[in-house]
């Protein structure tokens, strides 16, 4: 056995041990399977100062025998005022991705194709978009828990607003993510993503740790915490973001 395949079964085996004792490769219940969740939060405060507060997703994923398919869409807005003032918006965003991995012939092991797109009113941008592809692996899935990662180059495409020189429009990036989620018997779900792109001048990172609860039925209820991080961003931008929310979900299938 060569040192590279030693130390790669090395690495597996820690992970399992650390994560899971009752390892089982690549198994899939039920197959073909779609699973459709959709999250609202909204917040309105009325009175000296008005304000609202929209926070809406919908998240997917689709399992067949040779595709592994997970969609994602998200728009948060955010308006306040004082009596007599105009309305000042703070958060304008629509983000959606999409990843699409295709199964090898081993356990787990995939190739995967990647692309998302961005308009955040409030990063100096008008919008910013990005493809990728590499390889991806889930190490394991069970009743319980799964942990899944991929890894690839991709492309950055960028368009900064009119009076902004300062930033990067294009470039080639290395994209890397991995996600491990957790089930309780009681219906409770964790679930902990971590994703960056770096490119020559700008890396850009988020994490996205989660926390639902069931309240009845299809019904639950999630608390989300997610951290966004830039090394290079516009001026009077700052470059860690955080966003802490609450809001209902509903499982439609």
């Amino acid at each position: 056995m060569s040192t590279s395949n030693f130390s790669y079964a090395q690495a597996t085996d820690l992970i399992q041990t650390l994560y899971h004792a009752d390892y089982t490769p690549d198994t899939d219940d039920s197959i073909p399977r779609f699973n459709l969740d959709g999250e609202l939060g909204v917040l309105v405060n009325t009175g000296n100062t008005s304000a609202a507060s929209v926070k809406a997703a919908v998240n997917a994923d689709h399992e067949t025998e040779t595709w592994s398919s997970v969609y994602f869409a998200e728009l948060l807005y955010k308006e306040s005022a004082t009596i007599g003032a105009t309305r000042d918006i703070s958060a304008q965003r629509f983000y959606s991705s999409a990843q699409f991995d295709y199964k090898l012939v081993a356990n787990g092991r995939r190739v995967f194709m990647y692309g998302d797109y961005e308009d955040d009113r409030f990063t100096g941008y008008e919008h910013r978009a990005s493809l990728a592809a590499g390889y991806s692996e889930r190490l394991w899935r069970n009743e319980d828990s799964e942990f899944r990662y991929s890894i690839g180059p991709g492309y950055s495409f960028i368009e900064a607003v009119a009076d902004n020189n300062t930033m990067v429009n294009d470039g080639v990036i290395v994209r890397a993510s991995a996600e491990y989620r957790y089930r309780w018997s009681s219906g409770a779900k964790l679930r902990q993503f971590l994703s960056t792109e770096a490119g020559e001048e700008n890396t850009k990172s988020r994490s996205e740790t989660s926390l639902s609860a069931n309240v009845f039925g299809s019904l639950a209820m999630k608390l989300s915490f997610i951290l966004n991080h830039e090394t290079d961003t516009a001026e009077n931008i700052a470059p860690l973001s955080t966003e802490t929310s609450v809001a209902l979900v509903y499982q439609f299938f």
